[in-house]
């Protein structure tokens, strides 16, 4: 069971690949987002495949703050995306 949830992992580190290209290239600050937001969730996963892996349950806690990083990082940039915007709610 311990091959199968390395070859699991050796597959969403490839996928990190695809992550890592489209956010050299971008087209847009978006885009780039996204494809950050792609690392977190495929380090969520690969942490958490490799606490089953080795039975190892401090992993579990680690996959749970690389969650907390990537949902705290979504939000950063767009409070940040949705300022540079010029959005002003008082101007109405």
């Amino acid at each position: 069971m311990q091959t199968l949830h390395f070859i699991l992992a050796l597959l969403l580190f490839l996928t990190l690949g695809a992550g890592l290209w489209r956010a050299v290239v971008g087209p847009t600050a978006a885009d780039r987002m996204l494809a950050v937001q792609v690392f977190g969730t495929t380090a969520v996963t690969i942490t958490l495949l490799f606490a089953q892996a080795f039975g190892n349950a401090a992993l579990r806690d680690v996959a749970l703050m690389f969650a907390v990083l990537a949902a705290v990082t979504a939000v950063a940039f767009v409070r940040r995306a949705w300022s540079e915007v010029g959005v002003d709610d008082d101007s109405e």
